[in-house]
């Protein structure tokens, strides 16, 4: 009962650990409450077209093909007479939906949004759309659908086609833009017989909004180099040319439409989006039309320095880069309606061709719109903190933002624009990092109190090993009696003060558990400084020199873990050192055969880290490969174990039967992947198999034999089959060579055991999983218990990064997924992915068990030197997130902490679901009962 209450403790801890950064890092930026910004002089253009063509490279639309022609003539042409062109400058995470917000309300979207898959919205906000008279929407349901939901009012129309038509297999997925493209025309076409409608579309500050998904799914499912993926862009080039034709014809070419193409987020080589490669973050911009300047030749070298320029033979026109947040303002700016009341976009003037009273008044609109915003957050963060606490931002105080607003306003009456402009920016600059600081206010002060909690709850755990497991334990004394009482009204006292701070400063509920978390955890270090006091006494019976040596590999192993998350090549090292150890602790000498094949299952894993996670090109034929290396390491291991145990008729037919499954799950991807090829689909018979195979990987093996070595081997069968259907290439290959090297461990802590002089070991062909340990055979803890616990994460570690990085979206290919489906979506997609990274950790977790069972350990003993040493990783990647720097680089630092928590957490409850597996036990058939040997 104990141990359980321990465990739930336990797992609450680490569940508010995990939430924390989440309170910190991920809350949103929005707030409500602002008034709307307009430019009091009337706009250049009556009516805005925005064409967003999902997935679009910058270099693939910009860049000549081999014969030096363009693929986008008449865009081209635009950029070269028309318009104004340049790069617009994504953020991480590079999604659809993230951008579409970007693009279109102007600040780039927090994390909450995620959970929704992208598509809905956590937080409500607003949008150049909810600001126009009217706008219609034409395209894909996982984008349009949010802008509506975030209108007020029913002045947003949307038109979708069906989700299902978004598949990665389709035959020809330019049909999407097609059905845009023919939708569009149609309502033009209509406008000129329905006399309402066209009242309605002749009107002031309408847009008209095209978002294009075939690029994007071309992409994902042929990759950007494909011809699929440029003959797409050259049809969305000839869409755009008959639609702006149409455009104008109907508005009787009255010089009042402003256009605007561009890309939500690009595509890696590979065929995925999602973190912050330039082929991801680079993305086209192009604007031409009413109020934009035409193509402005230029002679002088441009200040650009990415070689771009001279790469897509533009080196003559003006470039003009933004970030992608930068052209809501602008699209605003054209069409004369108010900025995003959430935006934090800065006008791009370059764009506009108009005069300086235009460019002066906008940009002051501009700033006192994101002014306005810092204000609210100001007032927000004054409201909940004490008088004597608050330290406002001194760069933006209230007589400060008094004296800009003042200034440019006499400015532009004198008709200074371009120093107004000028001191308009630095405005806008002083508001933005003014909204960071009073966003990132608390942080400093929640981090303290997590950081206290964290420190606190791993010391009670390091004094409940060492009471437990130290022969430190000693009956209570009077004096602990009374230091108990005195702790106890010390905890309550500090609750209470603690407690009326956080309501006094009116503070989220999240903070009282942040804040008080820290004083039960003290409270129950301190209750046990008795533990600690008795271990300082007995230091001199220790062996201390043995004791540092561990503690100093031990941090160095933890240093090595860390850095595995920012160089996998990290890994590498760590296993060629691991594939030392039998020789460096004498096992060798004892067991040549067992060392020898320890150190080349090191080796053959250490291979994987040193391979690429992305941008590798599928190869089934590996796939196969994997298969029969999975069947012959299954039917040597029979072949072994012939003559040690005798096996029940059901459960070797059973085994057979799971060893002919591994052969079809070795089939299906090559059948699959030659279906799409040929662009028949995916089979019917392949995805059911899949899906049953899924279904059923964590049955078939509680219907094997609880005999130790059966039930992993039906256990590795049954997981190798689902991988195989999620694999693409060599990453097949990890798990067979990770199960190897899991049985050679399994088989060599044996004989550890034995060099330690421990008694009572048993052979390993006689443990059964589903026999309870006898307590009186479990042994205390030795040193060596330490290095057990830490091969254990190691391993855990190798698994989440030997062949791919869960922290970049874009480490997976959307192909792997295809034996399941092809139509996307996120959630699916994501746990189908999540799941093959599962599968590894689920083979070192039994291997992790069957030690515990063989090496005489209780479970709860050896989990809790696991728990230390991933909880100061932990702790260790907590002080390593960063809000500086690059995107890419935040985003990095925050998820390494995420997994490193996940990790803990899940690692919880994945103990008790392979305990589960390895002893449980379903049958659907009556056994005769047999006496083994």
């Amino acid at each position: 009962m104990r141990m359980i209450m321990f465990f739930l403790v336990g797992l609450l801890v680490h569940v508010i650990f995990f939430i924390s950064i989440f309170d910190i890092y991920f809350t949103s930026p929005l707030v409500h409450g602002m008034a709307p910004q307009v430019s009091p002089l009337p706009p250049p253009a009556s009516r805005l077209l925005l064409v967003v063509a999902d997935g679009l490279r910058a270099d693939s639309l910009y860049k000549p093909d081999a014969n030096g022609s363009t693929r986008a003539p008449y865009l081209r042409s635009v950029m070269e007479e028309t318009g104004s062109w340049g790069v617009s400058h994504t953020r991480v995470p590079t999604e659809s939906r993230p951008g579409h917000v970007a693009l279109i309300a102007g600040f780039y979207e927090d994390v909450s949004a995620v959970a929704k898959g992208w598509k809905e919205n956590p937080v409500e906000f607003d949008s150049v759309f909810n600001e126009s008279r009217h706008t219609w929407c034409w395209g894909s349901p996982d984008i349009l659908p949010m802008f509506a939901k975030g209108a007020s009012g029913d002045h947003v129309y949307t038109y979708t086609y069906p989700a299902e038509r978004e598949d990665f297999a389709s035959t020809d997925a330019s049909r999407l833009d097609t059905w845009v493209f023919d939708e569009v025309k149609s309502f033009l076409q209509s406008a000129r017989v329905n006399s309402s409608l066209m009242s309605s579309l002749q009107k002031d500050q309408n847009v008209f909004f095209l978002h294009l998904l075939g690029i994007d799914t071309n992409g994902h499912a042929h990759r950007p180099m494909s011809q699929e993926y440029l003959e797409n862009i050259r049809l969305v080039d000839s869409g755009v040319k008959e639609l702006v034709s149409m455009v104008e014809d109907l508005f009787g070419n009255d010089g009042r439409t402003a256009y605007v193409f561009t890309s939500d987020h690009g595509m890696t080589n590979w065929g995925s989006h999602g973190a912050g490669h330039p082929s991801e973050t680079l993305t086209p911009l192009l604007v031409w039309g009413a109020g934009v300047h035409t193509a402005q030749r230029v002679t002088e070298p441009q200040k650009y320095s990415d070689g771009y320029l001279q790469e897509w033979q533009l080196e003559g026109l003006r470039r003009v880069d933004v970030n992608q947040a930068d052209i809501a303002p602008l699209m605003s700016s054209l069409i004369g309606v108010p900025i995003p009341l959430n935006s934090v976009g800065v006008l791009p003037l370059q764009y506009l061709n108009n005069s300086d009273q235009f460019k002066a008044e906008s940009m002051y609109s501009n700033a006192i719109q994101i002014l306005e915003q810092f204000k609210v957050k100001m007032a927000q963060k004054k409201e909940t903190t004490l008088s004597f606490l608050f330290t406002p931002y001194q760069l933006l105080t209230e007589s400060r933002q008094a004296e800009f607003i003042n200034k440019a306003r006499v400015l532009i009456q004198l008709e200074e624009y371009e120093e107004a402009i000028s001191l308009c920016r630095s405005l806008i600059g002083h508001a933005l990092e003014g909204l960071s600081y009073y966003h990132t206010y608390d942080r400093f002060f929640l981090g303290c109190s997590v950081v206290l909690g964290f420190t606190g709850w791993t010391s009670y755990v390091v004094l409940v090993i060492l009471k437990t497991h130290a022969s430190l334990r000693r009956p209570p004394t009077p004096t602990d009696q009374v230091s108990s009482k005195t702790l106890w009204w010390m905890g309550v006292g500090a609750t209470l003060l603690i407690g009326m701070f956080l309501i006094i400063q009116r503070s989220p509920v999240t903070y009282y558990i942040y804040c008080l978390l820290p004083v039960p955890v003290w409270y129950s270090v301190l209750k046990e400084f008795g533990t600690l006091t008795d271990l300082v006494r007995s230091y001199s019976s220790l062996p201390l020199g043995k004791c540092f040596g561990y503690f100093a590999l031990v941090t160095f192993g933890i240093e090595l873990l860390v850095l595995s998350f920012f160089y996998r090549a990290m890994l590498t090292v760590g296993l060629a050192v691991l594939s030392l150890w039998p020789l460096l602790s004498g096992l060798y000498s004892k067991a040549k055969f067992r060392s020898v094949s320890w150190v080349l299952c090191c080796l053959f894993l250490a291979t994987f880290p040193m391979m690429p996670v992305v941008g590798r090109e599928a190869n089934i034929h590996i796939v196969t490969c994997a298969g029969v290396l999975s069947l012959f390491i299954s039917t040597f291991y029979l072949w072994l174990a012939r003559k040690r145990t005798t096996l029940h008729l059901t459960d070797r037919y059973l085994l057979i039967f799971q060893m002919l499954h591994v052969a079809v799950c070795a089939y299906v991807p090559t059948s699959t992947h030659s279906s799409l090829q040929l662009k028949q689909g995916l089979p019917l018979l392949n995805q059911m198999i899949s899906w049953t195979t899924l279904g059923s990987s964590l049955f078939v093996p509680l219907l094997s034999s609880t005999r130790l070595f059966h039930r992993l081997l039906s256990i590795f069968l049954s997981l190798t089959a689902t991988y195989l259907l999620l694999s693409t290439g060599s990453e097949a290959l990890f798990p067979p060579v990770l199960s190897w090297l899991m049985f050679v461990w399994i088989n060599i802590e044996q004989e550890a055991m034995l060099s330690q002089g421990i008694s009572g070991r048993q052979e390993l062909s006689t443990l059964d999983f589903s026999e309870n340990i006898d307590i009186t055979k479990i042994r205390q803890l030795k040193l060596d218990d330490i290095r057990r616990s830490y091969f254990f994460v190691f391993f855990i570690i190798t698994a989440f990064f030997g062949t791919g990085n869960i922290a970049s979206i874009n480490s997976f290919d959307p192909a792997s997924v295809y034996c399941f489906l092809t139509v996307f979506n996120p959630f699916i997609m994501g746990g189908l992915m999540m799941w093959k990274v599962i599968i590894p950790f689920i083979i070192v977790m039994c291997t992790f068990e069957t030690i515990q069972v063989s090496t005489q350990l209780s479970s709860r003993s050896l989990f809790l030197i696991v728990l230390v040493i991933s909880d100061l990783m932990a702790l260790h990647f907590f002080f390593l997130v960063q809000d500086y720097g690059s995107w890419l680089d935040i985003g990095t630092s925050i998820s390494h902490y995420v997994i490193v928590m996940s990790m803990t957490i899940f690692l919880m409850l994945l103990s008790l679901m392979t305990h589960i597996l390895t002893s449980g036990r379903v049958s659907l058939w009556r056994t005769r009962k047999m006496h083994f040997p």
